[in-house]
């Protein structure tokens, strides 16, 4: 190479199609990619599940959520000692690289418009993932599983006899 010549940049291209390059001869990298685009972002399913649980769960007329015999089990978790509601009880999500679909159970109240509370869980689901995760959500498809009716939470007397 002759001393009126200049060697070009290196650049090394990533798997998403951007470029880094790298400086010759200088003994230091020159990046031009802004620092938060450098590496990879994986989010856990389990990540979602829990943002989408709660925010179904902030839509009024969700009373509960899950099918019969997970909210049995989430009945008898929830009132050990130190336990935690499970927020992803009733939630099943596939996360892909950019991409999320959710499939969520409810238990509705009575009175209240079955599509009307669909409608809002999808729209806060979607919203509340979206934002906090950055992914797509594709669907969310809503099974209702049953109806809260008033007076269920009541504690029937049980009749005990003491012999």
């Amino acid at each position: 190479m002759t001393a009126t010549q200049e060697q070009a940049p290196a650049r090394r291209t990533h798997a998403n199609g951007t470029g880094t390059e790298i400086g010759v001869g200088t003994g230091r990298t020159e990046v031009t990619e802004p620092a938060g685009t450098r590496g990879r972002t994986a989010i856990a399913d389990a990540v979602v599940v829990k943002i989408a649980g709660r925010a179904a769960r902030e839509v009024p007329g969700v009373h509960d959520m899950g099918g019969g015999l997970s909210r049995t089990l989430g009945a008898v978790r929830d009132r050990v000692p130190g336990g935690r509601p499970q927020l992803g009880r009733g939630v099943k999500v596939e996360v892909g690289e950019r991409q999320a679909a959710v499939d969520v159970e409810l238990v509705v109240e009575y009175g209240v418009p079955v599509p009307d509370v669909a409608r809002d869980v999808r729209e806060n689901v979607i919203s509340a993932v979206e934002r906090i995760t950055g992914l797509e959500v594709v669907e969310v498809n809503i099974a209702v599983t049953d109806v809260h009716l008033p007076g269920d939470d009541r504690d029937e007397p049980v009749d005990t006899r003491v012999a």
